[in-house]
């Protein structure tokens, strides 16, 4: 119950459909004599996020920094967390998005003997039936990159960060394997919330974080100032999702 409604409530975490239930009550509600109030509203709301800067600011303030993978030291396994891609029913084949760089990543840690083994932690977050078993897909695609079957761990049963990070710590025990050397691979932005998870399971893990919003350096430019930017709106529902998500996984203890 708790996976449904943080899923429908999520939807509403989103400051694009915040602008759209402030335009659709403007029409509404003909007879209220102050409505404009709610023109101005939604156009404040659309330039505070649309706006560039203001948005990766933002974000700098809470995503993981990224890593060079010569400064970390080795480690026995690196956990994968899902949400990387969707599933092409007509192509049958995954399609990657911008959370693939996560399996990109440890590919290039596992070729660089940076990690032993990969571990992919994660089924589809999705309510609905759509194709997606990421980890068994995943772990085809490896096969297929040159990665021996014995060194893919797939776990299959989560769906959302705190099974990710139960069903890991279990699949981990009940095969015996180094629960002490373990290398954390996600977004820099999910990060936070996905470490304090595996750290209340039970599970000391290195941060890797991935496909980073933001960098070390700024380089805002002029359209970044002043130059709405649709894009930015995304970013939004993913940082906001991230923050609300770290304060209820606090308040269900899952932290």
């Amino acid at each position: 119950m708790f996976f449904i409604l943080s899923k429908l409530f999520y939807f509403f975490l989103s400051p694009f459909i915040w602008i759209i239930l402030l335009l659709i009550a403007f029409f509404l509600l003909e007879k209220w004599n102050n409505r404009k109030i709610l023109l101005w509203i939604s156009f404040a709301l659309f330039v505070f996020f649309s706006n560039s800067v203001i948005t990766s600011e933002a974000v700098r303030l809470w995503e993981k920094r990224t890593i060079c993978k010569d400064s970390i030291n080795k480690h026995e396994i690196g956990i994968v967390l899902g949400g990387m891609a969707e599933y092409d029913k007509n192509a049958r084949r995954l399609s990657i998005r911008r959370g693939g760089d996560r399996i990109w990543q440890a590919l290039n840690l596992y070729h660089s003997k940076k990690i032993k083994k990969i571990l992919i932690s994660g089924d589809n977050g999705y309510l609905t039936e759509k194709g997606l078993h990421e980890a068994k897909q995943f772990k085809n695609n490896l096969v297929l990159w040159n990665v021996p079957k014995q060194d893919i761990l797939i776990e299959t049963k989560s769906r959302n960060t705190y099974e990710n990070s139960i069903y890991t710590h279990e699949l981990l025990k009940n095969n015996k394997l180094h629960r002490s050397s373990l290398l954390l691979i996600t977004s820099g932005i999910h990060m936070r919330r996905a470490n304090a998870s595996f750290k209340k399971a039970g599970l000391d893990c290195t941060e890797y974080p991935t496909d980073n919003y933001t960098s070390e350096q700024r380089s805002y430019t002029f359209e970044n100032f002043f130059i709405p930017n649709i894009d930015n709106f995304n970013i939004w529902h993913n940082l906001i999702k991230e923050i609300v998500g770290y304060f209820f996984y606090f308040l269900m203890g899952y932290l």
